[in-house]
């Protein structure tokens, strides 16, 4: 039927609906749908949240019920007006000692009112747009603060355990533990200790039917199991107590001195708030690892996330509710369970008023015990060894130790204000600590300068220089990662007057040079993390050299790992005199960084590549360290600090070759080695120097598909030196010994593993492959062209794929696109076997020296998988490598 037919005539039964002229038709009616992955996450998240707000609520000292309203309202109100769309919300386990406090201090009611007047305060903060204020706060204050929460919690919840009653400090609980070990409850403990076990054994039950029951929640299953026990073996113990909700206590007005009350606000505010935004970022990267879930799922949007737990706290402190706020461990299940939508957030909060209605002679059951037992593991989870080796990672222990212990020993708000002092003090001593020494090798004087270089070291940095010779060999290596103008302009100016007395000035290390002209005479690279004219960043716009209009670099605006648009920088037409047509058809340069959105997130990709190049060695954090200009002033500026001589070689050669009438690929190519001779090869050419002296040491060999969408480099954050690369169509290992096989990918194998001595080997396929296409499609027999017979080695992947014995690679959370994709994952497998054939590859595997991986790079999700080990002989699963892999 044509699209201009009308599907219902003129007479039909029906009547049409008119709006008015002028204006938008209405909105048709949308009927609501819950999906079904919603609704199952929703429930695995319920039971995990019934029993922890009624231990959470006990660990207070609140009425039970309160833990029951605040899950309640965190699921409904924090779930529907949250900007997280997946993170789940309520009683927090960080709230518990704040809470604890400010019941003892100021009573319920009291509490409750500060509870709505936290609330409020996040209101206006979240109006005010500052939630990414609270990410500055130092990861090792916010990890040290929860490790200090769950301390206290742990050692107040142990006296429950053994059947006696916490006291209100830590220092008083930890004085009457020995009495309270001397005078143990039998019944409590058994029921404690039954908790922790199934706490412990439940999520490593083996084999398939293990698989099967680890999906029940191990905090309900430990917890029914300690109330059963409890119940047919009629242990008499103090048991769960819930109140009517007639005499439900609601909030009162906020009775004390205004100081404390003031302070306490501005606590309850913090932690709550800290604790929400950054589990709203940690909810952010789960999505990301879960394939297909991030175009389904908006990125949190942490304003609104902040304005939603304002107003969840208002409902719930006037309901008669705890503190509420974003929580890890609901939120990951949330996540994992399969939740598509914040619907899952949204039943939970009903399920949970359900129960609260309907389950209260079940809830009654349960032994106070069991709960404290729940409570005390969740707070000794909270002391993270995964944390303590990141903060001594990043030497931020001191941060951490006064943080947890100002939290245990004076509280949470003294805590942090402590952590906080402590980490700017930390931060001015890295600032202020520099080591600078001068000593001589072979006739060349060394000034090796440690640490940041600022003002402060000015001093110290002239004295150093002062010794330097006239007429001397000079090396000065930088090794630090900031220079201020006034070390810049000293260096500079050193620089200069050495090199005039007839000295020579190499200048290294993870900053390189200044620019002057002496520096470019000399080969000397150039940057600064100063961003002072001068300075030459890897990153820069390339601009017209004196006006040169016609260079080829003119107007070329592609960075390296920025959002790539395949370099489609050529030349525009020449403009025609009085603006003639040639000007009507000029092409904007792509890849502008004033194209950025507002909110930063196209510019937020060069930091983090900036930062997985800091990884990779000291030539390449150079090169992704250094500043990017901004003004076009600065890009002239830069541009001719290069210096005459290397300008003259470089952009000259450029033009010539571009005045030759070369195509667009030839002025590709030549606009491509001039960007790199002007600004990556004086940042990496101290490193290629030394490999040049020292030989190839690489650690891998990479046997990947001479795919040009492959960029190894990229994938891998790697440079020169790292990876012994083989690239062939396919990626195929041609099986040892094989008639008429070729050569040189046995030679690559062999040079690599007997000679370069690698350690790993890598297969690395990927999807669209050009060559899996033509041979899922080939058909036997026909002309056997040089492409037909060099397939033929992956004619072993199609057997494989077709062996009904053998189960399919597969990729983790999804199963493959198509065909030839599942093709693309058996053929990695498949050349992995073809590897192990090979008599060196076989050798060095039983000697333990070599590692082989399997490696599926998805182009169009830019998503990298890796074989994982445990899926051989069950099927081979390719893992996706995320950001939260980086930590390991």
């Amino acid at each position: 039927m044509s699209a201009c037919v009308p599907t219902r005539t003129s007479d039909s039964p029906h009547t049409e609906r008119v709006h008015p002229p002028h204006s938008p038709p209405r909105a048709p009616h949308r009927r609501f749908r819950v999906a079904g992955a919603d609704v199952s996450a929703s429930i695995a998240v319920f039971l995990i949240a019934l029993p922890l707000s009624l231990g959470i609520a006990l660990a207070t000292g609140a009425p039970l019920q309160a833990g029951l309203v605040a899950a309640a309202v965190g699921g409904l109100v924090a779930g529907r007006l949250g900007g997280s769309p997946l993170q789940v919300s309520g009683p927090a386990a960080g709230l518990t000692v704040v809470t604890a406090d400010l019941i003892h201090r100021y009573g319920w009611r009291t509490t409750c009112a500060i509870t709505v007047l936290a609330g409020l305060v996040q209101l206006g903060l979240g109006c005010l747009r500052v939630a990414r204020s609270a990410l500055a706060v130092s990861p090792a204050i916010v990890h040290g603060m929860l490790a200090g929460i769950g301390v206290t919690i742990a050692v107040a919840q142990m006296h429950i355990v053994l059947g006696g009653s916490p006291q209100s400090a830590v220092l008083d609980n930890l004085r009457s533990l020995p009495a309270q070990l001397a005078d143990l409850h039998p019944a409590a403990v058994a029921v404690s200790a039954l908790t922790l076990i199934l706490l412990l054994l439940w999520p490593r039950l083996p084999g398939r039917t293990g698989r099967l029951l680890r999906r029940v929640p191990a905090a309900l299953v430990a917890v029914t199991g300690a109330t059963a026990t409890a119940v047919f073996a009629g242990l008499t113990q103090p048991r769960v107590e819930l109140p009517s909700w007639s005499s439900h206590a609601l909030a009162g007005l906020p009775e004390g001195p205004v100081l404390g009350l003031v302070a306490a606000v501005l606590t309850v505010t913090l932690v709550c708030s800290v604790q929400s935004l950054l589990g709203a970022v940690a909810v952010d990267k789960l999505i990301a690892a879960r394939p297909g879930l991030t175009a389904q799922v908006s990125r949190s949007d942490l304003d609104r996330e902040l304005l939603g737990q304002g107003a969840t706290n208002v409902v719930s402190g006037a309901l008669g509710g705890l503190p509420v706020a974003g929580v890890a461990v609901r939120s990951a299940a949330n996540v994992q369970a399969g939740a598509v939508s914040r619907n899952s957030t949204m039943l939970h909060g009903v399920l949970v008023v359900v129960a609260a209605l309907l389950m209260v002679p079940v809830l009654e059951l349960i032994p106070l015990a069991s709960l404290a037992a729940l409570v005390m593991a969740v707070g000794i989870q909270m002391v993270s060894l995964h944390h303590i080796r990141t903060v001594t990672r990043h030497r931020e222990v001191p941060v951490y130790a006064i943080t947890t212990l100002g939290v245990v020993f004076l509280g949470v708000l003294e805590g942090v204000t402590l952590g906080i002092a402590v980490a700017v003090a930390v931060s001015m001593h890295r600032l202020a600590r520099t080591r600078i020494t001068h000593d001589e090798k072979e006739g060349v004087h060394h000034v090796h300068v440690r640490g940041q270089l600022t003002f402060l070291a000015v001093p110290r940095l002239s004295r150093a220089l002062h010794h330097v010779p006239h007429g001397s060999c000079v090396v000065v290596e930088l090794d630090g990662s900031f220079m201020d103008h006034a070390a810049y302009e000293t260096l500079q100016d050193w620089q200069r007057t050495h090199t005039a007395q007839g000295g020579s000035v190499e200048l290294t290390g993870r900053r390189a040079a200044t620019g002057t002209d002496a520096d470019a005479d000399a080969g000397i690279g150039s940057g600064s993390g100063s961003g002072s004219e001068g300075v030459v960043p890897a990153s820069s716009t390339v601009q017209p050299v004196n006006g040169t209009a016609d260079s080829p670099l003119a107007g070329c605006r592609c960075r390296p790992w920025t959002p790539w648009r395949n370099h489609q920088c050529d030349a525009p037409p020449p403009e025609a005199p009085h603006g003639g047509p040639a000007a009507e058809h000029r092409a904007e340069p792509p890849n502008d960084p004033s194209d950025a959105e507002p909110d930063g997130r196209t510019s937020a990709v060069l930091p983090q590549v900036a930062e997985s190049a800091v990884a990779s060695g000291p030539a390449r954090s150079a090169a992704a360290s250094a500043p990017e200009p901004t003004e076009p002033s600065e890009r002239v500026r830069q541009t001719d600090a290069t210096g005459p001589g290397e300008r003259t070689e470089s952009i000259g050669a450029a033009s010539a070759a571009a005045a030759t009438g070369s195509g667009p690929s030839g002025r590709q190519l030549v606009r491509g080695i001039s960007a790199f001779q002007r600004n990556t090869a004086p940042l990496v050419r101290g490193e290629l120097a030394r490999l040049a002296r020292e030989g190839q040491q690489p650690s891998q060999l990479f046997l990947t598909c001479a795919d040009s969408r492959l960029v190894t480099s990229m994938i891998t954050s790697s440079g020169p030196g790292d990876l012994f690369v083989v690239r062939n169509v396919g990626n195929l290992v041609p099986p040892p010994g094989e008639e008429s096989g070729d050569d040189s990918v046995a030679a690559a194998i062999e040079y690599a593993v007997d000679v370069l001595k690698v350690r790993s080997i890598t297969v690395c396929g990927h999807s669209g492959c050009g060559a899996m296409q033509a041979l899922f499609d080939a058909e036997p027999g026909g002309v056997q062209t040089p492409l037909k017979r060099w397939l033929r080695h992956g004619l072993s992947s199609l057997e494989r794929m077709a062996d009904p014995g053998r189960p399919w690679a597969r990729l983790a959370g999804r199963a493959a696109a198509d065909a030839v994709e599942q093709l693309c994952l058996t053929n990695v497998v498949e050349q992995l076997d073809h590897l192990r054939a090979y008599a060196s590859v076989s050798r060095a595997l039983r000697a333990g020296e070599l590692e082989l991986h399997g490696m599926f790079f998805h182009v169009g999700e830019a998503q990298a998988y890796l074989l994982s080990e445990a899926g051989e002989g069950r099927g081979e699963v390719f893992d996706h490598v995320g950001v939260a892999d980086l930590s390991a």
